[in-house]
């Protein structure tokens, strides 16, 4: 739900993967076949683990970072792995890149740049997220909602960035 003001949007887990579902449906309905899901940890691991999934393709990770500050709503410096995990070797082929967002578009800017200068047996590659920002340097191939006015989005599981292992033990004691 978009608030009044357009400042932040708050999802729920139903809407959160409803829009992945809708994702899917936009990848099919293009035709591209593709070898691989590369998600980007962390944002990208829950749209790409569905993907992987439904497509029944594998699942490769490369961790990535800028929003650590003040439980994940500040963007720092953008820290870019340099190693891919994947469960069949080294990533090739046709690669479909997930995150779950284009906020400013840097970082998939970015890790599109060090895949094409660094990762040569990739011979195809194209994005895919839920959320387009405005404000996005990059637009990717596949999104399903553009969002103009570069709303603050809330994620159902963001509660767990401020979460702590004594928070549980609070919850759950009996």
């Amino acid at each position: 739900m978009l608030t009044e003001d357009g400042k932040h949007l708050y999802v729920s887990y139903d809407e959160y993967h409803g829009l992945i579902e809708k994702l899917a449906i936009k990848i099919f309905q293009s035709g591209w076949q593709f070898d691989t899901i590369l998600c980007l940890a962390r944002g990208g691991m829950r749209p790409g683990d569905i993907l992987s999934r439904v497509f029944d393709k594998p699942l490769a990770i490369m961790s990535t970072s800028s929003y650590r500050s003040n439980a994940g709503t500040e963007q720092g410096n953008l820290d870019i792995a340099h190693y891919i995990t994947t469960p069949k070797g080294e990533i090739a082929g046709r690669v479909l890149l997930v995150d779950d967002l284009a906020d400013s578009g840097l970082t998939l800017q970015a890790v599109i740049d060090q895949l094409k200068n660094n990762y040569k047996p990739i011979t195809e590659l194209r994005s895919a997220v839920i959320w387009t920002k405005s404000l996005s340097r990059f637009m990717p191939d596949y999104s399903v909602e553009f969002l103009p006015t570069n709303p603050w989005i809330h994620q159902p599981f963001e509660g767990y960035d401020s979460m702590r292992p004594e928070h549980l033990l609070k919850k759950w004691s009996v």
